[in-house]
């Protein structure tokens, strides 16, 4: 079946669907349970978009033996979502298969990751020709497509960000991130936020300011972080500050062109730069958009701010654009263009590869040769044929199927439906994000604005992985919803992702009410 043939299929099927499904209105008069609930019949299920793929049958491992290997053999922490963790078997483009053959919508792509869709097909195809022909050489050696994907990627970034530096995962792009502004600035502190997440290396834990991620243990010496100037959370911020088609429900006094909140946050940063770092610092890192703390956006016009401030000092800005590169925020094929601000070194993984081990560090002529003149700088399997050969297939896919236009179209799309439900639910306290890179936060109330309790969000996230839909999750107490689907995604799986998470909402109010 033709991509323009299953899409006219799904569309069809979802106006057919909206005709039958039984709606009855009423409301209730504590606003605790919810506002104004439209409720999709008595515990209807969602109806799934058809899908024209067929999975292979399941040979492998019993579900028991799986779970015993892992008890016995793997890593004790306990990562795995749902009490019964889902033994996926097989994906196709924005679908994944478990090993009973039940079918789910892949709203979380692997942690923001399957850029393109699973198992593209010219992905696929690039990855088997070059498997036949030349895995390995490490960079003692030249092979092509090194040249080819170095010169392609230097193209999509401003000049003077000419100089790529491949590697294997985000950790390790910003490890050797940290090294090359201390071998530039020739000074030790790097500044990152508070909820920041930039690896669990050693040596990136110091950048990294979530709770559970500390050891009690020295680690990333030099270190130092700063307040985020979160819109929702923070002291300052509200419905005029952030940069996407939603705004906070919070009141602020703000004009649409000048942000106080912004003000307020650059202050608490300058207070930083007084009183936690010596006078020259080594630089600054920032994620445009917080991943793992839940989606979180500055005020318009801080990062520009503040990089202007950190360059005072004689640092250097890194960009992480782990997630929020290669076009997923929509606007832009850079968060940082979403800032108007030009990093000196930009950091980029996950989508880079579409679930490939592969990353890269992007920086100027000069910092490169301020870190050659300190060490030699080597990486065994870094920029190896294989992943070279699907990182250029990968940004082929992106331009050719004009993905990033497809991440504001449909992104937008989903965040004004899923404002609604903000507005309909007393328990969704925010939605935000841009693009396709989508936070949904749950509170006890919209007024408190505290954490709605983690066995609450669990029964709400487990509730939509049984009507076969998978989203992810984040924020300090893992109480927001991550939506970052496969950059392919199309309205008609965006309006069954937003019904069946409605109808988990309304499972849970009516526990709730019993």
């Amino acid at each position: 079946m033709t991509g323009a043939w299953g899409h006219l299929l799904r569309s069809l099927h979802l106006k057919t669907l909206s005709l039958w499904i039984p709606k009855t209105c009423f409301s209730l008069k504590a606003r605790a349970f919810w506002t104004s609930v439209t409720r999709c019949g008595l515990h209807t299920k969602p109806s799934m978009p058809p899908c024209d793929f067929t999975p292979e049958r399941y040979q492998s491992l019993a579900y028991s033996r799986v779970l015993e290997i892992h008890k016995q053999h793997l890593s004790p922490v306990h990562t795995a979502y749902f009490p019964e963790p889902l033994l996926l078997h097989q994906g196709h483009v924005e679908w994944l298969f478990d090993h009973e053959g039940n079918r789910y919508l892949d709203f979380f792509s692997g942690i923001v990751t399957v850029s393109v869709g699973h198992c593209h097909p010219k992905v696929n195809a690039a990855a088997q020709r070059q498997l036949g022909r030349l895995w390995h050489t490490s960079s003692v050696f030249f092979h092509p497509l090194i040249h080819e994907y170095a010169e392609k990627l230097s193209a999509l970034l401003p000049e003077p960000l000419k100089v790529v530096f491949l590697v294997n995962s985000g950790s390790e792009a910003n490890d050797l991130a940290m090294l090359m502004a201390r071998a530039h600035s020739n000074s030790t502190d790097i500044i990152s936020f508070r909820g920041a997440y930039h690896g669990c290396s050693p040596y990136t834990l110091g950048l990294t300011n979530v709770g559970i991620y500390k050891m009690d243990l020295p680690h990333g010496m030099g270190c130092q972080p700063t307040m985020c100037p979160d819109i929702f959370h923070g002291p300052w911020g509200g419905s005029h500050c952030r940069d996407s088609p939603v705004q906070t429900i919070r009141k602020c006094s703000c004009a649409p062109d000048c942000c106080q909140a912004k003000d307020q946050y650059i202050e608490q940063f300058k207070d930083t730069l007084s009183t936690s770092v010596a006078k020259s610092i080594a630089g600054f890192f920032a994620e445009p958009i917080q991943g793992v703390n839940g989606v979180v956006q500055y005020p318009k016009g801080f990062l520009k701010e503040a990089f202007e401030l950190v360059h005072e000092r004689g640092g250097v800005c890194i960009a992480d654009e782990v997630q929020t590169g290669f076009g997923r925020l929509g606007s832009h094929f850079w968060g940082f263009q979403t800032h108007d601000v030009l990093p000196d070194i930009v950091t980029m993984a996950k989508g880079i590869g579409n679930g490939f081990p592969m990353a890269a560090v992007v920086t100027t002529p000069d910092i490169a040769k301020s870190l050659t003149k300190r060490m030699l700088h080597f990486n065994t399997f870094g920029g190896n044929p294989m992943a070279c050969a699907v990182g250029s297939a990968v940004l082929e896919v992106i331009k050719e199927e004009n993905l990033q236009e497809n991440s504001q179209e449909v992104g937008t799309y989903m965040l004004l439906k899923l404002a609604k439900l903000r507005d309909e639910f007393e328990i969704v306290g925010d939605v935000r994000g841009k693009g396709l890179m989508i936070g949904i936060e749950m509170v006890k109330d919209k007024e408190s604005r505290q954490p709605l309790p983690r066995e609450e969000v669990n029964q709400i996230h487990h509730d939509c992985k049984c009507m076969g839909l998978l989203i992810g999750r984040g924020g300090l107490f893992s109480q927001t919803f991550r939506i970052a689907p496969s950059m392919c995604i199309t309205k008609p799986e965006v309006d069954f992702a937003v019904e069946v998470f409605r109808s988990a909402l309304i499972q849970h109010m009516e526990r709730r009410a019993k």
